[in-house]
C-alpha cells in the first residue's frame, strides 16, 4: 500500500508518501496543479492500493475532484 499525506499552501502543495511494502519514503513539493495531477495519475497507473490523508482546507476542492476522477476516496482506501 502507498500512503500519501498532502498539505496545501496558496501557491503549491507538499506530499509525503511511504510504500508500506518496501519502506520507501519520499517528499515532493508540487508547485502547480498540473504537477499534482501528473503525480496522482502516475500513482493511479501502478495498480497499487493508495490511501490519501489530506489537510481540510478551502484550497482542496480541486484535489478532491481529482481523486474522485481517479476513483480514489479521501481518507479512505481504494484498490487500483
Amino acid at each position: 500500500m502507498i500512503i500519501i499525506g498532502v498539505d496545501f499552501y496558496p501557491a503549491d502543495q507538499e506530499n509525503a508518501s511511504v510504500n508500506t511494502d518496501t519502506g520507501e519514503y519520499q517528499e515532493k513539493r508540487l508547485t502547480h496543479p498540473q504537477e499534482a495531477e501528473e503525480f496522482d495519475r502516475c500513482l493511479a497507473s501502478v495498480g497499487r492500493t493508495v490511501r490519501v490523508g489530506m489537510e481540510a482546507s478551502g484550497q482542496a476542492q480541486w484535489f478532491e475532484r481529482l481523486l474522485e476522477g481517479l476513483e480514489w476516496s479521501c481518507g479512505g482506501e481504494m484498490a487500483r
